[in-house]
């Protein structure tokens, strides 16, 4: 499917702004805008893609999709000339940019100041803390010297992290003492900004999920349990197995975080369960890894829940489809061609939800996610493992 180029605007995209039903535009050509795409179709909405190349994940099924870069400002402004509503498949687009847009006129959602606090670990911590949420401890840092006065004060090790451009475990660092501290800093590029946190305890590691409308309307999905596996999520349940007043404090919690930072669209609250209550982790304000499930699990998905909040829908229900429902990823693994593998679990177990991004494959590389729903959850967990196992080339059998 050949991608369309931004000068001239595709000529399907450009009627479209008189039609009767509006056009979103998702900023990144990820599997995320991929997953959004069958949601924007069941809503009779129109929906067009930026993507950086024409073999990106979206760009293989999106047909309104455009070749350009986030990080061009004249790239961004043509493309949303065909849209009502941008929105994103990523964080990184420079918040000047969409400023600029907005001062034109272009309808930007979630806004640059909200963006921000998913962009930058700094903003984000001090709009939060600011407001009385439940963070764990931490410092703006700026050399090794800073780190050690905060492990003085809230002992070793603690976690350093790049204000910018983290994610999956990169640019996060459990960090045991001073001269680990130093090489690590030194390595970066030079201006980079850090901050310090607590390592904190904590019990289990979850997510909610929380939609948010220009007009003030919220929703909020169950809470999920993710297992993290070298900075990567490995696999979530859904609904977390928490106490009754855990789950919906930390459903709260989002929904304060939410209305705290003004979101329009998705928020994915990451967090940890300790012994003080949930604490705020991480930020993502898009649909997220950990609310995959809801594909094939909750009466309106994320996908299309994203699409509800940016166009100031009204929002759909949450609810969840069975008991239980597992969402296992498939990293790529040393088997290029998964399609035997693939056509293996589906004949194998057919109550299996396999859905594949169209990456080419490489060892560690989040290439699609099987999902697996019912009312034992043990059975669940061995079905789904077994199928992204088999995927990766870990089992064989």
């Amino acid at each position: 499917m050949p991608a369309s180029q931004l000068d001239p605007p595709n000529a399907s995209s450009a009627g479209r702004k008189d039609a009767e039903f509006p056009t979103v535009g998702m900023v990144g050509g990820g599997q995320l805008a991929r997953m959004t795409a069958p949601a924007a179709m069941a809503l009779g909405i129109g929906f067009r893609v930026l993507a950086a190349d024409p073999q990106d994940s979206a760009a293989q099924v999106v047909p309104d999709t455009v070749v350009g870069s986030h990080e061009s400002l004249d790239d961004l402004r043509a493309f949303a000339r065909g849209c009502d509503v941008l929105t994103f498949d990523h964080e990184h687009v420079p918040t000047e940019y969409l400023r600029t847009l907005m001062a034109e006129g272009v309808v930007v959602r979630p806004g640059p100041d909200a963006l921000e606090c998913a962009q930058d670990k700094v903003v984000m911590r001090e709009r939060l803390s600011k407001a009385g949420l439940a963070c764990p401890a931490w410092a703006e840092v700026k050399d090794p010297q800073d780190v050690v006065a905060f492990a003085n004060e809230h002992g070793w090790p603690v976690v350093v992290k790049s204000a910018r451009g983290g994610y999956d475990g990169r640019g996060v660092s459990v960090v045991h003492a001073a001269n680990e501290a130093a090489t690590l800093m030194e390595q970066a590029a030079p201006g980079a900004r850090w901050l310090v946190e607590e390592l904190v305890e904590f019990a289990a590691e979850v997510s909610v999920q929380v939609a948010r409308s220009p007009h003030g309307q919220a929703a909020v999905y169950p809470v999920v349990r993710s297992v993290q596996r070298d900075g990567i999520c490995r696999e979530v349940v859904a609904p977390a197995d928490l106490d009754e007043h855990i789950a919906v404090a930390a459903q709260a919690l989002a929904l304060e975080v939410a209305r705290e930072v003004d979101v329009v669209g998705l928020l994915a609250v990451e967090m940890f369960v300790t012994s003080q209550g949930p604490v705020v982790n991480e930020l993502a304000m898009r649909p997220h890894n950990t609310g995959h499930w809801t594909i094939d699990g909750a009466v309106t998905d994320q996908f299309e829940q994203h699409l509800r909040a940016v166009l100031d829908l009204p929002l759909g229900d949450t609810s969840a489809l069975a008991p239980w429902a597992v969402m296992v990823n498939v990293l790529g693994g040393d088997i290029p061609q998964m399609y035997p593998a693939y056509l293996h679990c589906m004949a194998h177990d057919p109550g299996l939800r396999i859905h594949m991004y169209g990456k080419q494959v490489r060892p560690g590389r989040k290439v699609g996610h099987v999902t697996v729903m019912g009312d034992d959850l043990q059975d669940l967990l061995e079905r789904g493992r077994h199928a992204a196992g088999y995927l990766n080339g870990e089992i064989t059998q």
